[in-house]
């Protein structure tokens, strides 16, 4: 059985099962606000990394900010 043998039989297999047992229009209206409530999760958890990195991010450029500004200070009196 090659690929393509696989793949067409695959496909009548779940358009059968799908004919066989439909989805009501609430069922239906339900499954796409589920996805779409999983969409917002995911796409809210990747703005909070963002968001976090940035911090990070800044936060390590002024805390070396800081070091070098009190190191010459204290190593480049005149």
């Amino acid at each position: 059985m090659t690929k393509d043998d696989l793949i067409s039989l695959l496909k009548e297999v779940v358009y059968e099962a799908v004919e066989a047992h439909p989805l009501s229009d609430e069922e239906i209206q339900w499954v796409r606000m589920a996805i779409k409530a999983e969409a917002d999760r995911a796409e809210f958890r990747k703005a909070v990394i963002e968001k976090t990195f940035v911090g990070l991010m800044s936060t390590m450029l002024l805390g070396v900010g800081a070091y070098a500004l009190e190191y010459f200070r204290s190593h480049w009196r005149p």
